[in-house]
C-alpha cells in the first residue's frame, strides 16, 4: 500500500490544502493519504492555534475523499516532531510504502526542522509548489543537500517505490490561500 503523509497545523485548513491532497494522490498514484493534524508546529507560535479537535473535524469536512484519512494521532502518542511520526509509522508498518508530502514553503525552511535529514533518510518526499516559494525552494539549503536524490517530475508515480532518500518537486495548480492570511482576515473583522 502506497500512503502519503501530509502533516501540518491546518489552522485553518483551506482549499489550497485540498488541492495538494488531490494533486499528490493523483500524481504519485497513492492508494491513500493520511492528513496528520499536528498538536502544533514547534517553529511557530501557538497563540492563535485552534483546538486540535476542531482542526481535525474541519479537515474531515473539507477532505471527503474516501482515500483520505484525517487524524490527530500525534498528540495521542505525545509526538512533537515529524521525525518521531515518520519513525513510528515506518517501524510499526514496514509493509507500507510511505511518502512525506510538504509544500515548497516548508522546503525553504526544512533545515530548521528537528532531525530533518533523518526524515529524508526514512521516507521518500514529495514537495508541492507554492506561490512565493517556487524560486527559493529548489535552491534552499535542504534542496541543495538533497539534490543528488532528486527524482525527475515525470517519475513521480515511482516515488513511493523508491528507497529513501528520494524526492520530487511537483509543479502544478496553485492556490494563493494561506492559513496565516485567513487568520489575519478574521482578526480584522472581529468587533472591538
Amino acid at each position: 500500500m502506497r500512503i502519503g503523509l501530509f502533516g501540518g497545523s491546518f489552522n485553518p485548513i483551506h482549499d489550497g490544502h485540498r488541492l495538494v491532497v488531490e494533486e499528490t494522490l493523483r500524481r504519485l498514484e497513492l492508494d491513500a493519504l493520511w492528513v496528520l493534524v499536528t498538536p502544533g508546529n514547534p517553529l511557530k507560535s501557538h497563540k492563535e492555534l485552534a483546538p486540535l479537535a476542531d482542526r481535525v473535524i474541519a479537515a474531515r469536512h473539507l477532505l471527503d475523499d474516501p482515500r483520505v484519512k484525517v487524524t490527530g494521532f500525534e498528540a495521542a502518542h505525545g509526538f512533537t516532531y515529524s521525525w518521531q511520526t515518520v519513525r513510528f509509522l515506518t517501524q510499526a508498518m514496514p509493509d507500507r510504502r510511505f511518502v512525506w508530502i510538504m509544500g515548497a514553503d516548508n522546503l525553504v525552511d526544512f533545515q530548521r526542522w528537528e532531525r530533518w535529514r533523518d526524515i529524508a533518510a526514512m521516507v521518500p518526499m514529495a514537495v508541492y509548489v507554492r506561490p512565493g516559494s517556487s524560486r527559493r525552494a529548489p535552491v534552499s539549503m535542504a534542496a541543495s543537500y538533497l539534490a543528488r536524490w532528486r527524482v525527475d517530475e515525470d517519475d513521480a508515480p515511482r516515488l513511493a517505490s523508491l528507497r529513501a532518500p528520494a524526492w520530487v518537486y511537483l509543479h502544478g495548480r496553485q492556490s494563493t490561500l494561506s492559513s496565516s492570511a485567513i487568520r489575519a482576515g478574521r482578526q480584522q473583522v472581529k468587533p472591538k
